[in-house]
């Protein structure tokens, strides 16, 4: 079922007496990125995805986004829809967001769960070559940006033995409104650096890390997580940074053993 929640498209699927979980998808990407997950947990438990402010068939606005803004508006989804202690899920740009939402309030969440993240703000060298993402998307437009970008967020193996798949992954990522993309690129450098706050983070949380993903190394994720008291680590076998989507399988397992 879709809804649109302060703009946001929010999308439901299962019974909502069940444990919610609440899947963010990362950038540039839409909820899509997660069907996979939602086709092997509805049955037993309430999912929920939505389209990131800016991203897929959410409100664009002026683009002038904020970490700050994202994480309200996740905190709106879980008011407006009376969810209970959801275990949260995010990752890449959403595992951002959902860092900085348990350091608001972890209370919230039952668990957590980063796929392909991490902890710290951007470095300086990081900012500059998001700022030089902005400028392509108003010199070239956004396909040339996604021919750019997408392609390091997957590894090798997956482009070559999922061709379909991969390509139409990024033609859904050329759909996205560039004023959109490229206030999620200004919303990302103003995050703040949350690794101050792990070893405070008291509900269970889980990392997973693709094996091959070169933009949130597994030895770099690893770290976030032994910095947190209740924490599990793994690394997803034949996976880049989009590892719902190369490797479900092995996510779906993961997250499933988790929770139980």
């Amino acid at each position: 079922m879709k809804n649109t929640i302060n703009g946001l498209k929010v999308y439901t699927c299962g019974n909502e007496n069940n444990q919610p979980i609440i899947f963010v998808h990362g950038f540039p990407y839409d909820h899509t990125m997660w069907d996979r997950q939602i086709d092997f947990f509805n049955d037993n438990y309430f999912c929920i995805t939505y389209d990131i402010r800016g991203l897929g068939a959410s409100e664009v606005g002026d683009g002038q986004y904020t970490m700050e803004q994202y994480v309200d508006d996740l905190f709106v989804i879980i008011s407006e829809m009376k969810l209970q202690k959801p275990i949260l899920c995010g990752l890449s740009m959403g595992g951002y967001l959902s860092y900085r939402a348990v350091e608001r309030d972890q209370n919230v969440f039952k668990s957590v769960i980063f796929c392909d993240t991490k902890a710290q703000s951007d470095a300086d060298e990081v900012k500059l070559v998001r700022a030089n993402k902005i400028k392509q998307i108003n010199e070239e437009g956004i396909g040339a940006f996604v021919e750019d970008f997408v392609p390091i967020c997957f590894s090798d193996g997956f482009k070559s033995n999922h061709v379909e798949k991969y390509s139409s992954v990024k033609s859904l990522c050329k759909t996205n409104n560039p004023i959109g993309v490229k206030g999620a690129l200004i919303a990302m450098i103003s995050r703040g650096d949350s690794t101050p706050f792990l070893n405070k983070i008291t509900i269970p949380t889980l990392h997973l890390c693709g094996e091959f993903d070169t933009m949130t190394p597994p030895e770099k994720m690893k770290i976030d997580a032994k910095n947190i008291s209740d924490s599990q680590f793994k690394v997803v076998p034949n996976s880049g940074h989009m590892t719902p989507i190369e490797n479900p399988d092995f996510v779906n397992n993961s997250i499933s053993e988790f929770i139980k």
